[in-house]
């Protein structure tokens, strides 16, 4: 078998590594940042559909209730009639 030596096998010194380390470094940072602000876009929409959602269904509440009143004083005024006669 043949001896291989530290010098051939350690990337301690090797100058390709060294050079390409800060670049990995930055475009790891990059995607990460990439990716935080992707999700902030995407909960930022999110809470816009749930607020639209959210008055919508508070408008659908509020007419409800503007047709009720108009119909529950509807039947007083007639139940009051048809007691009176």
């Amino acid at each position: 078998m043949t001896a291989v030596a530290d010098s051939q096998t350690s990337t301690d010194n090797d100058p390709q590594t060294l050079a390409t380390a800060p670049a990995a470094a930055l475009g790891k940072l990059y995607s990460a940042i990439g990716q935080a602000l992707a999700n902030a876009a995407q909960n930022a929409v999110t809470a816009q559909q749930q607020a639209q959602v959210m008055a919508q269904a508070a408008t659908t509440q509020g007419i409800g209730t503007l047709f009720a009143v108009d119909t529950a004083a509807l039947g007083l005024a007639t139940k009051r009639e048809v007691d009176n006669r």
